[in-house]
Protein backbone atom coordinates (compact mmCIF):
# COMPACT_ATOMS: atom_id res chain seq x y z
CA UNK A 1 0.00 0.00 0.00
CA UNK A 2 2.56 2.42 0.68
CA UNK A 3 4.46 1.57 -2.72
CA UNK A 4 0.89 2.57 -4.15
CA UNK A 5 0.09 5.89 -2.23
CA UNK A 6 3.99 6.46 -3.42
CA UNK A 7 3.31 6.47 -7.05
CA UNK A 8 -0.08 8.27 -6.66
CA UNK A 9 1.73 11.49 -5.32
CA UNK A 10 4.21 10.91 -7.63
CA UNK A 11 1.40 10.88 -10.60
CA UNK A 12 -0.69 13.84 -8.83
CA UNK A 13 3.05 16.23 -8.89
CA UNK A 14 3.97 15.21 -12.23
CA UNK A 15 0.56 16.11 -14.03
CA UNK A 16 -0.06 19.25 -11.46
CA UNK A 17 -2.53 17.66 -9.06
CA UNK A 18 -2.70 17.79 -5.81
CA UNK A 19 -4.81 15.62 -3.01
CA UNK A 20 -7.32 17.92 -2.96
CA UNK A 21 -8.30 16.57 -6.14
CA UNK A 22 -11.68 15.36 -7.02
CA UNK A 23 -10.58 12.04 -7.50
CA UNK A 24 -8.13 12.05 -4.88
CA UNK A 25 -10.53 13.17 -2.06
CA UNK A 26 -11.30 9.54 -1.43
CA UNK A 27 -10.00 7.41 -3.85
CA UNK A 28 -12.17 4.83 -5.88
CA UNK A 29 -11.75 1.49 -5.15
CA UNK A 30 -14.82 0.48 -7.87
CA UNK A 31 -14.77 2.85 -11.15
CA UNK A 32 -17.64 2.68 -13.94
CA UNK A 33 -17.26 4.46 -17.08
CA UNK A 34 -20.08 4.86 -19.37
CA UNK A 35 -18.85 4.94 -23.04
CA UNK A 36 -21.63 3.25 -25.40
CA UNK A 37 -20.14 4.28 -28.90
CA UNK A 38 -18.97 2.56 -31.89
CA UNK A 39 -14.82 1.19 -32.63
CA UNK A 40 -13.69 4.59 -33.60
CA UNK A 41 -14.99 6.66 -30.64
CA UNK A 42 -14.03 3.63 -28.52
CA UNK A 43 -9.93 3.76 -29.42
CA UNK A 44 -9.98 7.69 -29.17
CA UNK A 45 -11.14 7.02 -24.90
CA UNK A 46 -8.16 4.11 -25.10
CA UNK A 47 -5.61 7.66 -23.60
CA UNK A 48 -7.98 8.17 -21.09
CA UNK A 49 -8.63 4.53 -20.10
CA UNK A 50 -4.90 4.13 -19.81
CA UNK A 51 -4.51 7.18 -17.89
CA UNK A 52 -7.13 6.27 -15.50
CA UNK A 53 -5.39 2.93 -14.88
CA UNK A 54 -2.24 4.45 -14.46
CA UNK A 55 -4.04 7.08 -11.73
CA UNK A 56 -5.45 3.93 -9.57
CA UNK A 57 -3.63 1.00 -10.26
CA UNK A 58 -5.59 -1.09 -7.95
CA UNK A 59 -9.16 0.11 -9.13
CA UNK A 60 -11.33 -2.58 -10.05
CA UNK A 61 -12.74 -0.62 -13.54
CA UNK A 62 -15.54 -0.88 -15.65
CA UNK A 63 -16.59 -0.18 -18.79
CA UNK A 64 -20.78 0.45 -19.97
CA UNK A 65 -20.33 -0.02 -23.79
CA UNK A 66 -22.74 -1.81 -26.72
CA UNK A 67 -22.67 -5.45 -27.13
CA UNK A 68 -20.11 -5.80 -29.43
CA UNK A 69 -17.15 -3.83 -26.63
CA UNK A 70 -17.32 -7.17 -24.87
CA UNK A 71 -14.35 -7.66 -27.09
CA UNK A 72 -13.08 -4.43 -27.12
CA UNK A 73 -12.65 -5.25 -23.20
CA UNK A 74 -11.06 -8.37 -23.83
CA UNK A 75 -8.24 -6.63 -26.21
CA UNK A 76 -7.90 -3.78 -23.31
CA UNK A 77 -7.65 -5.79 -20.63
CA UNK A 78 -4.81 -4.17 -19.27
CA UNK A 79 -7.05 -0.91 -18.65
CA UNK A 80 -10.12 -2.37 -18.20
CA UNK A 81 -11.73 -5.21 -15.76
CA UNK A 82 -15.07 -5.51 -16.48
CA UNK A 83 -17.60 -5.09 -19.29
CA UNK A 84 -21.21 -4.24 -18.78
CA UNK A 85 -23.70 -4.47 -21.89
CA UNK A 86 -25.69 -1.36 -21.79
CA UNK A 87 -29.14 -1.79 -22.71
CA UNK A 88 -29.78 1.42 -24.39
CA UNK A 89 -31.52 4.57 -24.29
CA UNK A 90 -34.28 5.84 -26.53
CA UNK A 91 -32.12 9.32 -27.43
CA UNK A 92 -29.05 7.09 -28.57
CA UNK A 93 -29.46 6.18 -32.00
CA UNK A 94 -26.38 3.23 -31.81
CA UNK A 95 -28.40 0.78 -30.83
CA UNK A 96 -32.15 -0.16 -29.82
CA UNK A 97 -33.41 0.11 -27.26
CA UNK A 98 -33.92 -3.54 -25.07
CA UNK A 99 -37.15 -2.38 -23.11
CA UNK A 100 -37.11 -5.54 -21.14
CA UNK A 101 -33.66 -5.67 -19.52
CA UNK A 102 -33.68 -1.37 -18.56
CA UNK A 103 -35.36 -1.93 -15.36
CA UNK A 104 -32.92 -4.98 -14.53
CA UNK A 105 -29.96 -3.05 -15.82
CA UNK A 106 -30.29 -0.19 -13.36
CA UNK A 107 -31.46 -1.75 -10.77
CA UNK A 108 -28.32 -4.25 -10.88
CA UNK A 109 -25.90 -1.04 -11.18
CA UNK A 110 -27.64 0.52 -8.51
CA UNK A 111 -26.73 -2.11 -6.43
CA UNK A 112 -23.16 -1.98 -7.06
CA UNK A 113 -22.86 1.39 -5.19
CA UNK A 114 -19.43 2.19 -7.25
CA UNK A 115 -17.50 4.55 -5.84
CA UNK A 116 -16.77 7.03 -8.90
CA UNK A 117 -18.96 7.22 -12.01
CA UNK A 118 -17.25 8.60 -15.06
CA UNK A 119 -19.24 9.51 -17.91
CA UNK A 120 -16.96 9.54 -21.60
CA UNK A 121 -20.36 9.12 -23.64
CA UNK A 122 -21.36 12.50 -24.94
CA UNK A 123 -21.37 15.73 -23.80
CA UNK A 124 -25.73 15.77 -23.98
CA UNK A 125 -27.36 15.49 -20.92
CA UNK A 126 -29.06 12.13 -21.43
CA UNK A 127 -25.81 11.01 -21.19
CA UNK A 128 -25.02 12.29 -17.73
CA UNK A 129 -28.45 11.51 -16.13
CA UNK A 130 -27.97 7.67 -17.60
CA UNK A 131 -24.53 8.13 -15.80
CA UNK A 132 -26.11 9.19 -12.97
CA UNK A 133 -28.90 6.56 -12.42
CA UNK A 134 -25.83 4.00 -12.04
CA UNK A 135 -25.91 5.21 -8.38
CA UNK A 136 -22.47 5.60 -7.66
CA UNK A 137 -21.12 7.85 -4.65
CA UNK A 138 -19.56 10.38 -6.91
CA UNK A 139 -19.78 10.99 -10.72
CA UNK A 140 -17.32 13.27 -13.17
CA UNK A 141 -19.13 14.30 -16.54
CA UNK A 142 -18.98 17.02 -19.14
CA UNK A 143 -21.59 19.73 -18.39
CA UNK A 144 -22.35 23.12 -17.36
CA UNK A 145 -24.46 21.97 -14.92
CA UNK A 146 -24.41 23.25 -11.08
CA UNK A 147 -21.69 20.90 -9.08
CA UNK A 148 -23.74 19.49 -5.77
CA UNK A 149 -21.69 17.22 -3.44
CA UNK A 150 -20.27 14.27 -4.95
CA UNK A 151 -20.06 15.77 -8.71
CA UNK A 152 -17.94 17.26 -10.80
CA UNK A 153 -18.58 18.98 -13.99
CA UNK A 154 -16.39 20.64 -16.52
CA UNK A 155 -17.76 22.17 -19.86
CA UNK A 156 -17.59 20.86 -23.17
CA UNK A 157 -14.46 22.16 -25.38
CA UNK A 158 -15.47 23.56 -28.18
CA UNK A 159 -12.33 22.47 -29.74
CA UNK A 160 -9.39 20.14 -29.56
CA UNK A 161 -9.89 16.63 -30.81
CA UNK A 162 -11.90 13.87 -28.87
CA UNK A 163 -8.77 12.42 -27.04
CA UNK A 164 -7.62 15.54 -26.05
CA UNK A 165 -11.30 16.58 -24.52
CA UNK A 166 -11.76 13.39 -22.40
CA UNK A 167 -8.10 13.62 -21.25
CA UNK A 168 -9.06 17.40 -20.35
CA UNK A 169 -12.25 16.80 -18.35
CA UNK A 170 -10.17 13.89 -16.33
CA UNK A 171 -7.55 15.62 -15.75
CA UNK A 172 -10.02 18.79 -14.62
CA UNK A 173 -10.92 15.69 -11.68
CA UNK A 174 -6.95 14.98 -10.77
CA UNK A 175 -6.10 12.24 -13.29
CA UNK A 176 -2.83 12.79 -15.03
CA UNK A 177 -2.80 11.89 -18.55
CA UNK A 178 -0.60 9.16 -19.70
CA UNK A 179 0.09 10.31 -23.46
CA UNK A 180 -2.33 11.15 -25.97
CA UNK A 181 -1.24 7.58 -28.75
CA UNK A 182 -3.62 5.62 -29.81
CA UNK A 183 -3.40 2.02 -29.35
CA UNK A 184 -4.70 -1.62 -30.71
CA UNK A 185 -2.63 -4.48 -29.55
CA UNK A 186 -2.55 -7.24 -32.88
CA UNK A 187 -2.91 -10.77 -31.43
CA UNK A 188 -1.46 -14.03 -32.43
CA UNK A 189 -5.66 -14.72 -32.85
CA UNK A 190 -6.15 -11.77 -35.03
CA UNK A 191 -2.85 -13.08 -36.77
CA UNK A 192 -4.23 -16.56 -37.08
CA UNK A 193 -7.45 -15.95 -38.12
CA UNK A 194 -5.52 -13.68 -41.26
CA UNK A 195 -3.07 -16.84 -41.82
CA UNK A 196 -6.13 -19.01 -42.05
CA UNK A 197 -7.30 -17.19 -45.22
CA UNK A 198 -6.02 -17.28 -48.89
CA UNK A 199 -4.84 -13.51 -47.65
CA UNK A 200 -1.24 -13.66 -46.52
CA UNK A 201 -0.21 -15.71 -50.27
CA UNK A 202 -1.93 -12.47 -51.94
CA UNK A 203 -0.27 -10.02 -49.66
CA UNK A 204 3.11 -10.77 -50.05
CA UNK A 205 5.80 -9.26 -48.22
CA UNK A 206 6.15 -6.22 -49.97
CA UNK A 207 4.43 -3.41 -48.98
CA UNK A 208 0.87 -2.01 -50.01
CA UNK A 209 -1.63 0.47 -50.03
CA UNK A 210 -4.92 -0.12 -48.49
CA UNK A 211 -7.94 1.58 -49.82
CA UNK A 212 -11.09 0.82 -47.28
CA UNK A 213 -13.91 2.76 -49.36
CA UNK A 214 -16.52 1.84 -46.75
CA UNK A 215 -18.01 3.41 -43.91
CA UNK A 216 -21.21 3.02 -41.54
CA UNK A 217 -23.13 5.52 -42.94
CA UNK A 218 -23.00 5.01 -46.79
CA UNK A 219 -23.42 9.37 -47.72
CA UNK A 220 -20.06 9.59 -45.91
CA UNK A 221 -18.39 7.78 -48.48
CA UNK A 222 -16.12 8.95 -51.44
CA UNK A 223 -17.46 7.76 -54.73
CA UNK A 224 -15.69 4.74 -55.59
CA UNK A 225 -14.55 6.12 -58.93
CA UNK A 226 -12.20 8.60 -56.70
CA UNK A 227 -10.84 5.98 -55.00
CA UNK A 228 -9.86 4.22 -57.87
CA UNK A 229 -8.24 6.79 -59.50
CA UNK A 230 -6.10 7.15 -56.35
CA UNK A 231 -5.25 3.56 -56.55
CA UNK A 232 -4.23 3.74 -60.24
CA UNK A 233 -1.79 6.80 -59.71
CA UNK A 234 -0.33 5.01 -57.03
CA UNK A 235 -0.04 1.53 -58.14
CA UNK A 236 1.91 2.99 -61.25
CA UNK A 237 3.94 6.09 -59.90
CA UNK A 238 5.32 3.62 -57.49
CA UNK A 239 4.89 0.12 -58.31
CA UNK A 240 3.03 -0.83 -55.19
CA UNK A 241 0.43 -3.45 -54.96
CA UNK A 242 -3.44 -2.30 -53.94
CA UNK A 243 -5.32 -3.92 -51.27
CA UNK A 244 -9.39 -3.20 -51.02
CA UNK A 245 -10.45 -3.47 -47.32
CA UNK A 246 -13.83 -3.67 -45.98
CA UNK A 247 -16.14 -6.04 -44.50
CA UNK A 248 -18.50 -8.59 -45.73
CA UNK A 249 -21.51 -5.48 -46.33
CA UNK A 250 -18.42 -3.56 -48.22
CA UNK A 251 -17.91 -6.05 -50.65
CA UNK A 252 -20.03 -4.04 -53.00
CA UNK A 253 -18.09 -0.77 -52.54
CA UNK A 254 -14.79 -2.55 -53.26
CA UNK A 255 -16.24 -4.10 -56.21
CA UNK A 256 -17.77 -1.00 -57.54
CA UNK A 257 -13.61 0.49 -56.86
CA UNK A 258 -12.22 -2.85 -58.50
CA UNK A 259 -14.35 -1.98 -61.41
CA UNK A 260 -13.35 1.41 -62.15
CA UNK A 261 -9.63 0.64 -61.76
CA UNK A 262 -7.23 -0.06 -64.82
CA UNK A 263 -4.61 -1.66 -62.69
CA UNK A 264 -4.93 -4.83 -60.73
CA UNK A 265 -5.94 -4.64 -56.97
CA UNK A 266 -5.94 -7.63 -53.86
CA UNK A 267 -9.81 -7.58 -52.38
CA UNK A 268 -9.88 -8.29 -49.15
CA UNK A 269 -13.62 -7.75 -48.33
CA UNK A 270 -15.16 -10.53 -46.34
CA UNK A 271 -16.18 -11.01 -42.41
CA UNK A 272 -12.99 -10.69 -40.68
CA UNK A 273 -13.13 -9.50 -37.81
CA UNK A 274 -11.55 -6.47 -36.98
CA UNK A 275 -8.24 -7.87 -35.40
CA UNK A 276 -7.31 -9.34 -38.19
CA UNK A 277 -7.79 -6.56 -40.54
CA UNK A 278 -5.76 -4.41 -38.05
CA UNK A 279 -3.44 -7.60 -39.06
CA UNK A 280 -3.57 -6.24 -42.37
CA UNK A 281 -3.06 -3.17 -42.05
CA UNK A 282 -0.10 -3.73 -39.61
CA UNK A 283 1.80 -5.27 -43.27
CA UNK A 284 0.47 -1.68 -44.96
CA UNK A 285 2.48 0.89 -46.23
CA UNK A 286 -0.49 3.67 -45.68
CA UNK A 287 -4.32 4.11 -45.58
CA UNK A 288 -6.62 5.67 -47.77
CA UNK A 289 -10.04 5.62 -46.19
CA UNK A 290 -13.29 7.52 -45.26
CA UNK A 291 -13.90 9.43 -41.48
CA UNK A 292 -14.78 6.33 -40.09
CA UNK A 293 -13.53 4.03 -37.13
CA UNK A 294 -10.84 2.49 -39.57
CA UNK A 295 -9.06 5.99 -39.57
CA UNK A 296 -8.42 5.73 -35.41
CA UNK A 297 -6.87 2.29 -36.42
CA UNK A 298 -4.72 3.38 -39.16
CA UNK A 299 -3.72 5.70 -35.74
CA UNK A 300 -3.54 3.28 -33.20
CA UNK A 301 -1.12 1.26 -35.47
CA UNK A 302 1.15 4.29 -36.55
CA UNK A 303 0.20 3.54 -40.21
CA UNK A 304 0.41 6.79 -42.30
CA UNK A 305 -3.11 7.86 -43.44
CA UNK A 306 -4.78 9.81 -46.09
CA UNK A 307 -8.87 10.67 -45.04
CA UNK A 308 -11.32 12.29 -46.31
CA UNK A 309 -14.11 13.90 -44.10
CA UNK A 310 -17.37 14.31 -45.38
CA UNK A 311 -20.11 14.54 -42.33
CA UNK A 312 -17.45 14.46 -39.26
CA UNK A 313 -16.09 17.07 -37.54
CA UNK A 314 -13.00 17.21 -38.61
CA UNK A 315 -11.28 19.08 -35.72
CA UNK A 316 -12.78 16.68 -33.50
CA UNK A 317 -11.88 13.27 -34.95
CA UNK A 318 -8.58 14.01 -37.00
CA UNK A 319 -5.65 12.02 -35.83
CA UNK A 320 -3.70 14.05 -33.58
CA UNK A 321 -0.45 13.30 -35.45
CA UNK A 322 -0.27 15.77 -38.72
CA UNK A 323 2.55 14.42 -40.15
CA UNK A 324 1.74 10.73 -40.19
CA UNK A 325 -1.59 11.14 -40.88
CA UNK A 326 -3.36 14.05 -43.88
CA UNK A 327 -7.39 14.85 -43.53
CA UNK A 328 -9.54 16.76 -46.28
CA UNK A 329 -12.92 18.19 -46.09
CA UNK A 330 -13.84 17.01 -49.14
CA UNK A 331 -18.07 16.46 -48.93
CA UNK A 332 -18.45 17.70 -53.10
CA UNK A 333 -15.38 14.92 -54.12
CA UNK A 334 -13.63 18.01 -55.72
CA UNK A 335 -10.33 17.47 -54.05
CA UNK A 336 -9.13 14.47 -55.88
CA UNK A 337 -5.27 16.00 -57.03
CA UNK A 338 -4.95 17.22 -53.06
CA UNK A 339 -5.64 13.65 -51.99
CA UNK A 340 -3.36 11.90 -54.47
CA UNK A 341 -0.48 14.76 -53.54
CA UNK A 342 -0.64 13.93 -49.77
CA UNK A 343 -0.70 10.51 -50.81
CA UNK A 344 2.66 10.74 -52.84
CA UNK A 345 4.26 12.85 -49.74
CA UNK A 346 3.35 9.91 -47.27
CA UNK A 347 4.32 7.14 -49.32
CA UNK A 348 7.97 8.95 -50.08
CA UNK A 349 8.86 10.14 -46.28
CA UNK A 350 7.26 6.65 -44.82
CA UNK A 351 8.48 4.05 -47.44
Amino acid sequence: MAIQAERLMQQRERGGMTGSSFIHRQVPATVVIFRALQLGDMLCAVPAFRAMRRELPSAHIALVGLPWAGQFVQRFHAYIDEFIAFPGHADFPEQAVQEDRLAGFYAAMRSRRFDLAIQLHGAGPQSTLVTRAFGARRMVAHGDETCVPGEHFLPYPGHGTEVQRLLKLLASAGVAPDGDQLEFPVTTDDEGELAATSFPDALGDRPYICIHPGARRRDKCWHPARFAAVADTLAQEFKVPIVLTGSAQEADLAGQVIRHMTTPAINTTSAMSIGAMAAIFRRAGMLIANDTGVSHLAAALRLPSVIIFSKADIGRWSPGDKRLHRCLWDPDGERLAEVVQHARELWRRNA
